[in-house]
């Protein structure tokens, strides 16, 4: 196996996992992450379930990933994740160009944005 390359940024009790090159502006997404924040992953899936923002799903998907990282690859409980971090990056805008009247041009800007999910394990109050 030999070592690793670095050491390990995270907690033990901690997965995380990022989403790059989401087509949403970063303000748009980080409404959606804000939504999950804090929240037990069970809640966390059902509100974005059914959530009605486009974006719901993918946040969805990213925040699965980080679950079947924290249970495949650290072996951590699933029934005590807590969404510990859910925040957003800029990625590239890509710009585009609309005719306007009179010979002008109006811009379009095409924004991308990165989505990173940090889940972490608590341990039941009893």
């Amino acid at each position: 196996m030999g070592k690793q390359k670095h050491e390990r940024t995270l907690a033990d009790n901690e997965a995380k996992a990022v989403t790059r090159m989401l087509r949403v502006s970063p303000q748009k997404l980080n409404l959606v992450a804000a939504s999950i924040r804090g929240k037990k992953v069970g809640t966390a899936i059902a509100d974005l379930t059914f959530s009605r923002k486009r974006i719901a799903g993918d946040v969805k998907k990213c925040l699965m990933s980080a679950v079947a990282n924290a249970e495949n690859n650290h072996d951590l409980d699933v029934d005590n994740l807590v969404v510990a971090e859910a925040f957003v990056g800029k990625a590239l805008v890509m710009k585009r160009f609309q005719p306007r009247a009179r010979g002008r041009v109006g811009r379009i800007l095409k924004p991308f944005s990165n989505l990173t999910i940090v889940v972490r394990e608590v341990e039941e109050a009893a």
